[in-house]
């Protein structure tokens, strides 16, 4: 399948403004040029209705004519083909000058005045490990004479999370309990019950899956981007201690299930095509397996987005300080392009599904400062965080919001944001059942 000319998509033209004003300042996260899909409702009994962000407004895709239905997992079943014919539609619409203005401005929604769910119905989740730098980091505080394992740069590592979950920014969640036993615990001594210690977020992207495959068929790496909707920020919440003491030997559990955060606003990879950039491994690393390889996916395979974490105590929120930054990192560094997570996880013959989310692990830059969790800023906890309040983070407190923002921008191009994903972590319910 022969890949669109995205080259020549109007939708993207620069100088397109919109009658939506919000949406055309130079810093707005959704100008005309990005049109992402979410879920809202104006009131907490209200049904949930599929729009679109602009500026500070969502558009009522139902209300405006556009859809027949508020099935947001059936508007990601449809083909790649039709799914960019609607976004045209929408950005005709909502160009200055458009004759739907009338029409459609009584189906905006002010975003301060709605409440944000998760994009879709999220059926499966699973979570890579696409970092290399994330993985050489984690590695050698475990491993450190052999930190990258020996099949890092030939398989796309990942696992099956918990879909049910994931929840939508804005949502706190208690901080869990489960089993743990220090290292330094005697090799017959029982693991003690209780909530983490050692809570942790990591910064990653949430991949969702447009149309399914059949079971038993895999989808080539030169159709893979036909079965990506688009995506979103996502924290995948780690429980350190918990997941220390139950990974061996099968893999996160307890530790991680616990808790998700996605962010409402699903960008689509139209929106995302002036930002791609040539995926290139480092000289000397072998070249992916046939499969994991395409010329599209060697010319345009990563893409440029800008990440940042940000943290915000309980004592800076009582303060109205808006949170300290701890890291920037960037998503083009990821040692695998999601076209290949798509080829690998289907290559079984697993069947996708339209709404399945794919995490794409923790993204973490070249430099110490640039991890994309506590565990490698603080060095595992023996390097604590000063903030700029004087406090001190090596792991999450309670009361603590952390905020996931992204956003891509070059020069000659309108910047189309991902939002923010926001999460405040709350007391543990009890120490044990």
């Amino acid at each position: 399948m022969s890949r669109p000319d995205l080259s020549a998509d109007d939708t993207l033209d620069a100088a397109l403004t919109s009658w939506v004003e919000s949406a055309n300042g130079e810093h707005a996260d959704f100008p005309v040029q990005n049109l992402p899909f979410g879920r809202f409702r104006p009131a907490p009994d209200a049904t949930w209705r599929i729009g679109v962000a602009i500026g500070d407004q969502a558009l009522d895709l139902r209300a405006a004519g556009l859809l027949d239905h508020d099935d947001m997992n059936a508007l990601m079943a449809l083909p790649a083909a039709e799914r960019r014919a609607l976004r045209r539609r929408l950005s005709q619409g909502l160009r200055t000058g458009s004759a739907e203005q009338a029409e459609w401005s009584a189906a905006l929604h002010p975003l301060a005045q709605v409440e944000l769910g998760l994009p879709c119905r999220i059926g499966d989740y699973t979570d890579f490990y696409t970092s290399i730098h994330h993985a050489t980091t984690v590695g050698r505080q475990f491993r450190p004479d052999n930190p990258l394992l020996p099949n890092y740069k030939w398989v796309p590592i990942g696992y099956h999370g918990r879909a049910s979950s994931v929840l939508p920014s804005g949502q706190a969640f208690h901080r869990p309990c489960g089993q743990t036993r220090p290292p330094t615990a005697a090799p017959d001594a029982p693991p003690h019950v209780g909530p983490s210690r050692r809570l942790d977020y990591e910064l990653e992207l949430a991949i969702f899956v447009g149309p399914g495959n059949a079971l038993g068929e895999p989808v080539p790496i030169t159709q893979a981007e036909d079965h990506v909707f688009g995506i979103a920020l996502f924290n995948d919440w780690s429980a350190r201690d918990i997941q220390g003491w139950e990974y061996q030997p099968l893999g996160p559990f307890l530790a991680k299930n616990f808790a998700s955060t996605v962010s409402p606003w699903v960008v689509t990879l139209e929106a995302l095509a002036p930002f791609r950039r040539p995926f290139q491994r480092p000289e000397g690393d072998p070249a992916p397996l046939p499969y994991l390889d395409s010329p599209h996916n060697r010319s345009h395979g990563a893409i440029d987005i800008t990440l940042e974490v940000w943290l915000q105590t309980a004592a800076m929120r009582a303060a109205g300080h808006a949170g300290d930054r701890l890291s920037t990192s960037n998503y083009a560094d990821a040692y695998w392009t999601l076209a290949q997570l798509v080829t690998h996880h289907t290559v079984n013959g697993c069947n996708l599904q339209p709404g399945d989310l794919l995490g794409s692990g923790t993204l973490s830059g070249p430099a110490p400062e640039q991890g994309g969790s506590l565990l490698e800023l603080s060095a595992g906890g023996r390097q604590p965080l000063t903030l700029s309040n004087g406090e001190q983070r090596s792991f999450l407190e309670d009361g603590d919001t952390v905020v996931l923002k992204g956003w891509c921008e070059r020069p000659g191009q309108r910047r189309i944001g991902l939002g923010e994903c926001r999460a405040q972590v709350l007391p543990a319910r009890s120490s044990a059942p």
